[in-house]
C-alpha cells in the first residue's frame, strides 16, 4: 500500500517493525472521505521512539479537514492519518535516545519544528513555516495503534495523570498560550466566547488564574449548562441569535455590573466565528485586551475596526503553543486544573469512524470525543 512520509521520516522510509498487533488508522482523503486502513509500522530512526499511541483526543481540526479538505491554507491533497491530541507508552528506542526508555508513559506535542529558522532560534517554535504537524497533510497523525515521533516532543507524564487526561495536554496547550497571550489578572472579570472544548478549558484556568467575574458564552445551552456544572462560579450567557453581535456584548456587559471598570478587561475568544469575535469587540472595556483564539475564516469583513481603534482595545492572536507541555502537566498533577468531565465520549481505536461522527453532530452533546487503545501491544 502506498503511503505519505511520518512527520519525522522522509518521502523512501521503506524500513517496517514486525508488531503484535495491526496497525488500524483513521485516514481523510482528499475527496473529504474518512476510512480505517492497515498502516505500515515504521522503525524509529536516530533521535525518534515508536509509541502505542493509548488515547487520542478528536478535535474541531480533524472535523475541519473531513468535511472541507482545509484549514485556511492546510489542504489535504491526499490520504492522511488525522489525529494530534495525543498520549502513549514507548515500545522502542530510536539510537540515540537516553531522555526516554521502553515503557515509558509520554504525552505527545505533535508540532515537530524545523529548529533551523529564525524563529525556532528566537524559542517562537509554534511560528515555524516549516513545522511537520501530525494529522495535516502529508504527516500522518495519531489516530493509528503504532506512531513514530521524535523524543525531544514527548513529556513523561506521572503516574497520577491518566492517559485521557494527557491526551488533553494539547488542547490545554492552547489555553495555556492563550492565557499567556491575553494576560488574565487576579480578581480582574474576564470574558470566555464559546463553550466548547477549548472555551471549557480556557474557563477553569480563567478561574484558577484568579480572574474575577467570568461570563462565558454560547449558542446551545446544553453546553452552557455543562459550562455550569463545570465552573459552578462562573456566568453564563446564551448568545441571541435576534440580537447583533453589538446588542449582545451589550447584554454581557451588564453581567458584570455597572461602570466601566466592571466591563471584562480580557476576553478569550474560543471560537474564531466572526460574530462572536464582533461580540468581543463591544464588551471587552475600552483599553481591554481581546485574545483569539478559535480558528475561523480566512478572511472577517466586519470586525468593527474604528471601535477597536478608538478604544484602544489591544486584539491580539495565537498559533498553537510553545514551551507549554510541562506546565501543563504541573496543572494536572498538581490538582490544579481537573479536566476529567470534558471527556464525555470514549470509543475503542476500531471504532474510530463512530468516534468522528458522534463528535461532528453537536446534537450527541459530545464536548470530548476520545479514542483509546487498551490492547497489549508489543514488538
Amino acid at each position: 500500500m502506498a503511503t505519505l512520509p511520518d512527520a519525522t521520516k522522509p518521502v523512501n522510509a521503506t524500513e517496517h517493525v514486525q508488531t503484535s498487533h495491526p496497525n488500524p488508522s483513521l485516514q481523510v482523503t482528499a475527496d473529504h472521505q474518512i476510512k480505517m486502513v492497515e498502516a505500515p509500522v515504521q522503525e524509529p530512526g536516530p533521535g525518534d521512539v515508536l509509541l502505542h499511541i493509548k488515547a487520542t483526543g478528536v478535535c474541531g481540526s480533524d472535523i475541519h479537514f473531513w468535511k472541507t479538505g482545509r484549514i485556511g491554507s492546510l489542504v489535504v491533497e491526499g490520504d492522511c492519518i488525522l489525529g494530534h491530541e495525543a498520549a502513549g507508552v514507548v515500545l522502542k528506542c530510536g539510537e540515540g535516545v537516553t531522555t526516554l526508555r521502553v515503557g515509558d508513559r509520554v504525552a505527545v506535542e505533535p508540532g515537530v519544528p524545523c529548529e533551523r529558522c529564525f524563529l525556532c532560534r528566537e524559542g517562537r517554535y509554534n511560528l515555524c513555516d516549516d513545522v511537520k504537524f501530525a494529522g495535516v497533510y502529508p504527516y500522518h497523525g495519531t489516530l493509528q495503534r503504532y506512531k513514530v515521533h521524535p523524543a525531544k516532543w514527548l513529556y513523561k507524564i506521572p503516574e497520577n495523570v491518566s492517559f485521557a487526561e494527557a491526551a488533553l495536554l494539547e488542547p490545554l496547550s492552547v489555553v495555556l498560550h492563550g492565557v499567556k497571550t491575553g494576560g488574565l489578572s487576579l480578581g480582574r472579570p474576564a470574558l470566555i466566547c464559546g463553550a466548547g472544548p477549548i472555551g471549557l478549558i480556557a474557563l477553569a484556568a480563567a478561574r484558577a488564574s484568579g480572574a474575577h467575574p467570568i461570563v462565558i458564552t454560547d449558542l446551545e445551552p446544553k453546553r452552557l449548562a455543562f459550562a455550569k456544572d463545570f465552573v459552578p462560579e462562573c456566568v453564563t450567557y446564551q448568545v441571541d441569535r435576534q440580537l447583533s453581535s453589538e446588542e449582545n456584548a451589550r447584554e454581557v456587559r451588564k453581567l458584570y455590573g455597572e461602570g466601566e471598570y466592571e466591563a471584562p478587561q480580557t476576553v478569550l475568544e474560543c471560537t474564531g466565528v466572526e460574530s462572536s469575535v464582533v461580540l468581543a469587540a463591544f464588551a471587552v472595556r475600552r483599553g481591554g485586551v481581546v485574545c483569539v483564539i478559535g480558528v475561523g475564516r480566512d478572511i472577517m469583513n466586519n470586525v468593527p475596526f474604528m471601535h477597536v481603534s478608538l478604544a484602544e482595545i489591544d486584539l491580539r492572536f495565537i498559533n498553537r503553543y510553545r514551551d507549554t507541555w510541562p506546565a501543563g502537566i504541573a496543572c494536572l498533577s498538581g490538582g490544579i486544573l481537573d479536566l476529567k468531565k470534558l471527556v464525555t465520549h470514549e470509543f475503542p481505536l476500531e471504532k474510530a469512524l463512530d468516534a468522528l461522527n458522534v463528535c461532528s453532530d453537536l446534537s450527541n452533546g459530545s464536548i470530548k470525543v476520545q479514542i483509546v487503545d487498551d490492547v497489549d501491544a508489543q514488538i
